[in-house]
């Protein structure tokens, strides 16, 4: 089914929209602008590149060129570890189960619960929601602001078929439309929001959410090709644009920050010029596409009235949201009513430090930096000592000795005096200030304390981040200590379960229900084949309930009371008695991530094992008390009970033996 509800717009509704737009943006040029300095000083903190000085780019030129007598000044990584560390707890949590996002459902909707955990896993391997989500909890983590794009979408792809028809053996491309949820990390950069609203809230309470991405000329062709639909007027006017044609304010325009001064992505990303015409390649028929080499496409939603932009639709003095595509900031070439029944703007903001003051609050990277700094100041205070300690200080008298002869890089030159100083005391020329170091030893303690300071900040320890750290600690002390260190990592996820996967996975599911058409897909958790019914998932709708990892560690089973358990299952009849063991013991087995549910025997196979227990037990009787053993009946046979001994799947109805057959059970 598709999802697209693709609305005609009017010239004068384009014009309104248009302007709405500009007007949205221009009014957030100085929230952006700061925003956008606020990332940068974060991914320079992040990638240590903030030493800009004389000093560090002659030192680093020096080195370039195979000079490697010149120390750098050190920037001690403090920023990257934290967030490095915080990012794979939070990957450990969320995205290290199989599927990423599991479907429980009551029982009687057991299948239909397997039909949506199947399409969800087909969809995020698609998708590549692990990468997607992997960096949307760094930019979390650098920024305290993360954005994610919900959508249902739909591409064109390809399945391979063989003709049947001829002798070959090679396949035939068929194309397939692909239609599903996609969920895309967005640049933080190139995102804005209604500010009015706090950020985690934007999604249901906020008036508009976009971004800005840049395309080349060939992926905005293919870009506009795979829209269900166009506004087919705006569409050469878009193509003939060409970046930065609108002149506008700056912070509307794609932006790409320049962190790494060794390389200068901007270079890359083109000015809009028609570079095919300037190779002359281009088309020169008088009616051809003047097309451009770059172009800034922009993805708008907007909860807004239709009347107020002379939409002619039902309801249109009732808040509906809207997508919009604007090539340019100029050439609105798509326009969509979402007609999603969650109601939601297609874009999430996440932020994994929240206490209410919105967009002031600082991120983990912002709270290390100044730690980072500080401790890099005492490390560059050592490099200073050592090169003071290499090139050295020294008075000499330049009337008895040269510049170049006192300066010579040569460790081994000579050094020739002049005239004036022959018969005179040669030491009287040269004074040697006398080199001390007393300070290293000092300025390393304190690098390690302010790391340590810097630890206590974010909640961490150098064991998260992968350091060994010495110590006299016993297995169970250590596990103590991590499971406690984990606290704020686990205060973390909580919060990002309910700011993001929560409204993530209602739009997820709900898109599902509402629009996933029949198919059929491979289950990789069951291996087998699962035919897609939409109706029986409509009818289950609420009954679904979607999980993800989110597992704090101090509510794992304890490994100590995991074994005291199962040994006393083992060995007591009350408990038998009261539980069934085995579906338990596979639960227990499940809670330490083995899965041995495979493996467990079935109905007919139970039932089988029982009967024929039973019959042992009655003919082995029967032989003690000297009666004939026939007398007990048949031994029975796994037919009879609907079980195949060879694969442990149910026999067909026409094997089963008459209930005569069986064990009458009387000795």
């Amino acid at each position: 089914m598709a999802a697209a509800s693709v609305v005609s717009l009017s010239r004068k509704s384009q014009d309104k929209l248009i302007a709405y737009y500009s007007t949205l943006q221009e009014n957030q040029n100085i929230t952006r602008e700061e925003l956008r300095s606020k990332f940068e000083e974060a991914d320079k903190n992040y990638q240590r590149e903030k030493d800009l000085t004389q000093e560090q780019q002659r030192a680093k030129s020096a080195n370039k060129g195979g000079d490697a007598d010149r120390f750098q000044n050190m920037t001690i990584p403090i920023v990257m570890p934290q967030v490095e560390a915080a990012v794979v707890y939070q990957t450990s949590v969320f995205l290290t189960g199989q599927p990423i996002f599991g479907v429980v459902a009551d029982p009687a909707y057991m299948d239909s619960a397997m039909q949506l955990e199947t399409v969800l896993d087909n969809q995020s391997v698609k998708g590549g929601w692990a990468r997607q989500l992997m960096m949307f909890f760094r930019d979390g983590f650098k920024y305290n602001f993360s954005a994610l794009e919900v959508a249902w979408g739909s591409e064109v792809t390809y399945a391979v078929e063989t003709d049947l028809t001829v002798n070959s053996v090679e396949g035939i491309p068929t194309k397939v439309i692909w239609s599903g949820n996609t969920v895309r990390r967005l640049d933080p950069y190139n995102v804005f929001v209604d500010t009015r609203v706090a950020p985690c809230e934007v999604y249901k309470d906020g008036e508009f959410a976009g971004f800005t991405e840049l395309m080349s000329r060939i992926k905005l062709k293919a870009f506009i090709a795979a829209l269900p639909d166009k506004i087919i007027a705006n569409v050469r006017p878009a193509f003939e644009s060409g970046k930065g044609s609108n002149n506008t304010a700056g912070s509307m325009n794609f932006y790409s920050p320049t962190i790494n001064p060794d390389v200068d992505e901007s270079s890359f990303m083109g000015d809009g010029s028609n570079w095919m015409s300037w190779a002359g390649l281009q088309d020169d028929k008088p009616n051809a596409i003047q097309y451009k080499d770059s172009y800034e496409v922009t993805t708008l939603y907007c909860r807004i009235l239709p009347a107020d932009f002379d939409i002619n639709v039902p309801a249109s003095n009732t808040p509906q949201v809207y997508k919009l595509h604007i090539v340019n900031h100029q050439h609105i070439i798509y326009a969509e009513l979402q007609t999603n029944a969650h109601g939601y703007l297609g874009i999430l903001i996440g932020q994994p430090l929240e206490d209410g003051l919105q967009y002031q609050t600082k991120s983990l990277a912002a709270n290390g930096s100044p730690f980072q700094a500080l401790a890099s100041s005492y490390m560059n205070s050592i490099i200073a000592s050592r090169r003071r300690a290499v090139t050295d200080r020294v008075l000499y008298d330049p009337s008895r000795i040269t510049a170049a002869a006192i300066n010579s890089s040569n460790p081994s030159a000579k050094i020739p005096v002049r005239p004036a100083a022959y018969g005179k005391n040669i030491g009287d020329a040269v004074h040697q200030f006398p080199y001390r170091e007393d300070q290293a030893a000092s300025s390393m303690q304190q690098i390690s304390t302010i790391v340590g300071l810097a630890n206590s900040l974010t909640g961490q320890n150098q064991a998260q981040q992968g350091q060994f750290v010495k110590g006299n600690k016993t297995l169970h002390e250590f596990e103590s200590v991590m499971q406690n260190a984990n606290g704020r990592d686990q205060l973390t996820s909580i919060l990002l379960e309910h700011q993001v996967f929560v409204p993530l996975k209602t739009m997820l599911k709900v898109n599902i229900l509402q629009y996933q058409g029949g198919t059929t897909l491979y289950n990789k958790d069951s291996n087998k084949v699962i035919e897609v019914d939409p109706i029986a998932l409509r009818k289950a709708i609420l009954d679904f309930k979607v999980s993800d990892g989110l597992t704090p560690a101090s509510k794992l089973l304890n490994t100590d009371a995991w074994t005291t358990a199962l040994q006393v299952m083992g060995s007591s009849p009350q408990i038998a008695n009261n539980y069934n063991v085995g579906g338990l013991f596979s639960y227990l087995m499940k809670t330490q991530g083995a899965k041995i549910t495979e493996f467990e025997k079935s109905q007919p196979q139970l039932a089988y094992e029982q009967a024929l227990g039973a019959w042992q037990s009655m003919t082995q009787l029967a032989i003690e008390k000297g009666m004939d053993p026939a007398k007990v009946g048949a031994q029975p046979l796994p037919q009879a009970y609907g079980y195949n001994p060879e694969n442990n799947s149910p026999a067909p109805e026409s094997a089963k033996q008459p209930s005569s057959t069986q064990t009458s059970g009387v000795v």
